[in-house]
């Protein structure tokens, strides 16, 4: 069992208040992914979660029973910090063993539990090692693998992969993906790397200034944003964003929303459409747009564009046909149909 229920749960530091009313339940066995900007409250609510903050009001559930007053210890949760934490002057077998050590497991099954999440990690040859000569995916590792041999209810992860260079990233995700799928224990995990929450969560939770902008699986957060903040914090690069024209507003600039938008639903201020959305044609297509940047990445090709009349450039990812263009060179802009989002005045989205 696995499961944990937040119910109008609030923090604050002094005066500022950092978590503002959240109600979330988290299902036993799956990946929940809380992501979002720094200083959003992320991280403080995982904490609070572990009992390493006090919750100054509201309740947290673990599997049914208020968990705001209960040891740390006892709750039923691991947490793996960013930092890895291990301790120097131990073996990794000692390291990953601590914790079932101080808890008065014998030595006999301590070693085993170490020995089976070691095989689970992958990591059974570095058992003798000191974290020293570990490489930073190792010690992650072994990080992961000193909360597995606890058996918790609950993994807790807070940034666990962000000290980590990028192919080691993936391959982290890779396997603690893995890992979810084998052990079947919830699992909640901070990170501010939307990618991370894109390929790793069941859901993911989108907290901005102490709220929980919008929660749900990730294909549906990336297809169907809430409004403009889930929309331009999830995706690569930012969705674009153009405003209604004003009645003084350039041809090309009404040209586009037109395109964007030809039956604008009513209370729509703004058109959000994505950069893989806009389609790159010869001039005389669409509308006029010049090419500010190109960024050639072998497989695609970011198109950073210039629109007369329209505030911020428009971002194009385009098929590597399009690696011929350069700085300078003009083109046409085409939306894919059905594929712009409408928001209106307050940043909420609108059918």
């Amino acid at each position: 069992m696995g499961r944990v229920s937040l119910r109008n749960v609030r923090k604050s530091f002094g005066t500022v208040d950092v978590i503002k009313g959240i109600d979330l339940d988290v299902y036993d066995g799956e990946f929940l992914v809380f992501v979002g900007p720094s200083g959003c409250g992320k991280s403080t609510m995982l904490r609070m979660i572990a009992g390493l903050e006090g919750i100054d009001s509201g309740d947290l559930l673990i599997d049914g029973q208020r968990a705001n007053d209960i040891h740390p210890a006892d709750r039923g949760a691991a947490m793996v910090f960013q930092n890895y934490a291990l301790y120097p002057h131990m073996t990794v077998a000692e390291n990953m063993g601590f914790a079932l050590k101080m808890a008065g497991v014998g030595r006999k099954e301590r070693d085993e539990q170490v020995r089976r999440a070691a095989d689970v990690l992958r990591i059974a040859d570095l058992l003798g090692r000191m974290p020293k000569e570990l490489s930073g995916g190792q010690r992650q590792r072994v990080a992961i693998g000193r909360a597995i041999v606890r058996k918790p209810r609950v993994f807790l992860f807070d940034e666990p992969l962000s000290n980590l260079d990028a192919a080691l990233r993936v391959n982290m995700r890779i396997e603690l993906s893995r890992l979810h799928r084998e052990l079947g224990t919830t699992m909640i995990y901070v990170t501010h790397d939307q990618v991370e929450a894109m390929t790793m969560g069941t859901r993911i939770a989108v907290f901005n200034q102490g709220r929980i902008e919008q929660l749900g699986a990730p294909l549906s957060l990336y297809n169907a944003p809430a409004n403009e903040f889930v929309a331009a914090f999830l995706g690569a690069p930012r969705i674009n964003l153009v405003d209604a024209p004003g009645p003084d507003a350039a041809p090309v600039h009404r040209a586009l929303w037109s395109l964007l938008l030809p039956a604008a639903p009513a209370g729509a201020s703004r058109a959000g459409v994505r950069a893989e959305h806009l389609r790159v044609a010869a001039l005389g297509n669409g509308v006029p747009a010049t090419v500010v940047m190109a960024e050639h990445l072998g497989d695609v090709s970011v198109l950073h564009l210039r629109v007369d009349g329209v505030a911020d450039l428009l971002h194009a990812k385009v098929d590597a046909s399009h690696s011929q263009l350069a700085a300078g060179a003009s083109v046409g802009l085409m939306p894919v149909a059905g594929s712009v989002l409408a928001f209106d005045a307050g940043g909420r989205r609108v059918q």
